[in-house]
C-alpha cells in the first residue's frame, strides 16, 4: 500500500507539473494572471509551512516579499560596476573594478562623470538574478533579526510584532520618495532586458512567457525545498514544537533555534518571490505590503489547507484566477452587480464558511482522499485481525488436560 501511495504521489506531481508547463499555451490571454497566481502560490505555501507546520502566526510575509522586491529595484536603480573610478559618486574599489553607488543627492553623478572617465570604460548594470539573490539575503537577514527578537516570547507577541514591523516598513518606504519613489512606485527593469530566446522563438522584454517559466521554476524549486524540509528531522522538530514546546524542549529539541531557522527560511522564500514579482510587474509600490494583501495570502492558505503545502499552493492559484474572473459584472434580471466591488466579499464569505465547517481547508481533504485512499481501512482491518489472532492463540487445546476424566 505504501509503495502504491508513493507512486500515486509521484504521478500526481508529474501530471501537475506538466499541466503548469502547458498552462500558458492553454490560456495565452491570461498569462499575467497565471504569473501572479504562481507568485501567490509561493507565498501561501511558505506561510503554510510557517504557520501550519511550525505554529508561527506571522503577518510579515508580504513585508518580506516587499523587502525582496525593493532590494532588487534599488540595486537596479542606484548600483553599477565600472572598470574605472568616477571621481563623482560614492564608490568602492574591487580590485580592477569599482562598485559605484549613485547618491540620491546627485542621482546624475555617473552621467556627469562619463565625460572625464577614460575612453572605453565599462559601466555594467547588475543582472536581475544577482539583485534577486541580494533581495533573498536581505530578506533572510531581516527574518533572522525579527526571529531573534521575538521568537523567544509567546506566539501572540509574534503576531503583534510582525503587524507593527510590516506597517513601519511600508510607512518608511512610502515616505522616502527620493529613494523608493514613495506612493508613485519604483520602476524595475524586466527580467530579460534584452529579450529571451526559447527554441527558435525570440521574445521581447515585454513578453510574459519567459517570466512565467521563471516564476514556475522558482515555484517548483521552493516546493521541493519545503517538502524536503517538512519530511526531514527539521520538519519533525517544528511539528513537535507546534504541538507542545515544553515537551519538545524536554526531549532535547532546541526550540528557539528551530523557530528562528524556520522563520528565516520562509522569509527568504517570500523575498525570492518578491524579487521575481518586481521584475515581472516592473513597477512596485508600498501598497503591495498592506494588511489586506497579507490577509489574502493567509486566506488562500487557510482555504487550501494550512497543514498542506500543496493544498495551500493550489488554493492560491484557484482563488487568484477566481478573483480575476469575478471582476466581470453579473446581471440577474433587472439588477447588475458590480463584482469588482463585491468579489472580496464573496471571498471573505468563503473563508468564514471554511473556518466554520472545514477546519482543514477545502483542497487538503481532497488531496488526502486521492493520495491516502484505503489507508485508513487497511489500518482498521489490521487492528481487528490482531485481537482475533491473540484470542485464538489463548484458547485451550481440545486434547489438553481439560479432556482428561
Amino acid at each position: 500500500m505504501r509503495k502504491n501511495i508513493r507512486t500515486l504521489k509521484l504521478l500526481t506531481w508529474i501530471l501537475g507539473t506538466g499541466f503548469l508547463i502547458l498552462l500558458p499555451f492553454l490560456i495565452p490571454t491570461r498569462m499575467h494572471v497565471a504569473v501572479i497566481a504562481l507568485y501567490y502560490a509561493i507565498l501561501a505555501s511558505s506561510w503554510a509551512l510557517l504557520a501550519g507546520y511550525g505554529g508561527q502566526f506571522s503577518f510579515a510575509h508580504m513585508a518580506f516579499a516587499g523587502i525582496g522586491a525593493y532590494t532588487a529595484g534599488l540595486i537596479g536603480k542606484f548600483i553599477r560596476i565600472t572598470s574605472a573610478p568616477t571621481g563623482a559618486c560614492t564608490e568602492f574599489s574591487l580590485g580592477n573594478w569599482w562598485l559605484v553607488i549613485q547618491d540620491t543627492a546627485s542621482p546624475t553623478c555617473l552621467e556627469s562623470a562619463k565625460a572625464t572617465m577614460p575612453l572605453g570604460t565599462l559601466i555594467i548594470k547588475l543582472p536581475p538574478w544577482l539583485d534577486i539573490t541580494m533581495g533573498i539575503l536581505v530578506g533572510g537577514l531581516f527574518g533572522l533579526l525579527i526571529g531573534a527578537l521575538v521568537l523567544r516570547l509567546r506566539r501572540t507577541y509574534l503576531a503583534l510584532f510582525t503587524i507593527a514591523f510590516a506597517e513601519i516598513l511600508r510607512t518608511v518606504i512610502n515616505a522616502e520618495r527620493d529613494v523608493t519613489g514613495g506612493p508613485g512606485g519604483l520602476k524595475v527593469a524586466p527580467l530579460f532586458p534584452n529579450g529571451a530566446s526559447i527554441g527558435n522563438h525570440t521574445f521581447s522584454p515585454a513578453d510574459k512567457l519567459p517570466s512565467y517559466f521563471v516564476m514556475l521554476a522558482l515555484f517548483l524549486l521552493v516546493m521541493a525545498l519545503m517538502y524536503w524540509l517538512a519530511g526531514s528531522r527539521f520538519g519533525l522538530f517544528i511539528r513537535s514544537i507546534r504541538e507542545d514546546e515544553e515537551a519538545a524542549a524536554s526531549l532535547g529539541v532546541d526550540v528557539v533555534r528551530y523557530k528562528i531557522l524556520l522563520f528565516t527560511v520562509t522569509a527568504m522564500i517570500a523575498a525570492a518571490a518578491g524579487g521575481v514579482y518586481a521584475h515581472f510587474v516592473r513597477v512596485i509600490a508600498p501598497n503591495m505590503m498592506v494588511i489586506k494583501e497579507m490577509s489574502i495570502v493567509i486566506a488562500m492558505a487557510v482555504i487550501g489547507g494550512m497543514e498542506s503545502l500543496l493544498g495551500a499552493a493550489i488554493g492560491a492559484i484557484l482563488i487568484e484566477f477566481a478573483l480575476e474572473q469575478l471582476r466581470s459584472n453579473i446581471t440577474v434580471g433587472p439588477f447588475t452587480l458590480n463584482m469588482a466591488d463585491w468579489r472580496l466579499v464573496v471571498f471573505g464569505g468563503l473563508l468564514m464558511l471554511t473556518l466554520r465547517f472545514w477546519g482543514n481547508g477545502l483542497i487538503y481533504p481532497i488531496i488526502q482522499r486521492i493520495t491516502r485512499g484505503g489507508v485508513g481501512e487497511e489500518t482498521v482491518a489490521k487492528r481487528l485481525q490482531q485481537p482475533a489472532a491473540n484470542d485464538s492463540s489463548s484458547l485451550p487445546d481440545a486434547e489438553g488436560p481439560e479432556s482428561v476424566p
